[in-house]
């Protein structure tokens, strides 16, 4: 635990899931979600699968509390529906129904309001995807009112999706000669309204400490561990950097890419020759290791990281072996590919204005999993 990130309260490495494992049935082991029978239709697998914004919420607190403005809360609707669509797509599933739990003290957060722009975020997010052919249906959710277990507030979603098992996406097919795409985690789609930072929901923790002036935790404690490190960063919410074009609040909030659209148009045309797919997420650039058996993963070309990552490794003091670990680092979902199949990936990739380029090849290993990175800030090994 000697990271920047472990010094802020967080562990990368989320030790002690494994206390699960033995509860767990799924039929594909090594898959990027669990996968179940459906008792029904035999044919098809069911995943349910949950997750949230983690620390995000807390940078759009910060900037309700410094303007007034609730519409801040917004953007956490496409965090959290990002978050668990682009994970289940990662099985080449068909995402069906979502539901949310919103956890608030009322005491600190407008509950009427807060609800009110998640309800109009969860609307421009489904009606986008639809209009890209992902059709999701929002299922109702929970509210909890918990002013003696929460300072603020906590967003998350559950999220249903079936799959048929003979074109599940594994990564058990993955072999020595399978081609690494990446895609761009910032910039601007075509179906997106502005520009992205490229941070997705990943590393925001160390982001806040390291760029949010350590003013914002006295004014509201409310923000931080009261046991922890505070705010030591030397930016305002609203400052506007050249580097970043866009304010530095504005780059922590930058809601997190759905990649699902794309990559539900690849696997219509090429499901035979993807062998996997990967959410970018908790663990940043070393999330492919957990998918396939015996591979080298070596990513020797990678997309070069946004200005935001940069801003972040300056101001924290962070090494780039540990970046590459906390933080997707420019790269927000990769697609294991057979060689003959890649020029159409990165070209159906492109047409919805989305960078893609190949970033590395999958090598033998020995024995177990492991990841190469050579990039412009380093040589670094992972497994």
């Amino acid at each position: 635990m000697s990271s920047r990130y472990a010094e802020v309260g967080v562990d990368v490495k989320k030790k002690g899931i494994e206390a699960f494992s033995p509860l767990l049935k799924s039929m594909f082991h090594e898959s990027f979600c669990p996968i179940v029978r459906d008792p029904k239709f035999r044919r098809y697998g069911i995943i349910l699968h949950t997750d949230g914004a983690g620390s995000k919420p807390l940078q759009n607190y910060l900037h309700w509390r410094e303007t007034g403005e609730t519409g801040w809360f917004r953007g956490i609707s496409q965090d959290v529906v990002a978050m668990n669509v682009d994970d289940v797509i990662c099985v080449g599933a068909e995402p069906l129904g979502f539901v949310d739990y919103v956890a608030v003290n009322r005491e600190k957060v407008p509950k009427e309001e807060l609800l009110s722009a998640l309800s109009r975020g969860f609307e421009e997010c489904f009606d986008m995807m639809g209009r890209q052919g992902v059709k999701l249906q929002f299922l109702g959710g929970e509210t909890a009112d918990l002013p003696d277990q929460l300072r603020t507030l906590d967003v998350s979603g559950t999220i249903s999706a079936r799959v048929e098992l003979s074109k599940v996406t594994s990564g058990v097919r993955i072999k020595p000669g399978d081609i690494i795409v990446g895609l761009r985690s910032g910039g601007r789609t075509k179906y997106e309204r502005r520009e992205n930072s490229g941070i997705m929901c990943n590393g925001i923790t160390l982001a806040r400490h390291c760029l949010m002036r350590n003013e914002y935790g006295r004014k509201y404690p409310e923000l931080l561990d009261p046991n922890g490190r505070g705010y030591y960063g030397r930016f305002a919410f609203d400052e506007y950097l050249d580097e970043l074009d866009m304010t530095v609040g504005e780059a922590i909030l930058s809601p997190t890419r759905i990649f699902a659209p794309v990559i539900v148009r690849i696997l219509k045309k090429h499901w035979r020759d993807v062998t996997g797919l990967i959410h970018n997420t908790g663990g940043g650039q070393t999330k492919c290791l957990r998918l396939g058996k015996n591979i080298r993963y070596v990513k020797d070309d990678p997309i070069d990281p946004d200005p935001v990552f940069r801003l972040i490794q300056k101001e924290a003091k962070v090494g780039w072996r540990e970046m590459f670990e906390d933080f997707n680092m420019g790269t927000g979902f990769e697609i294991i590919v057979r060689r003959g199949s890649v020029d159409d990936v990165i070209s159906i990739t492109e047409r919805f204005g989305l960078g893609a380029k190949v970033i590395g090849r999958c090598e033998r290993s020995d024995g177990r999993n492991r990841l190469t990175i050579k990039s412009k800030y380093g040589k670094f090994e992972y497994r």
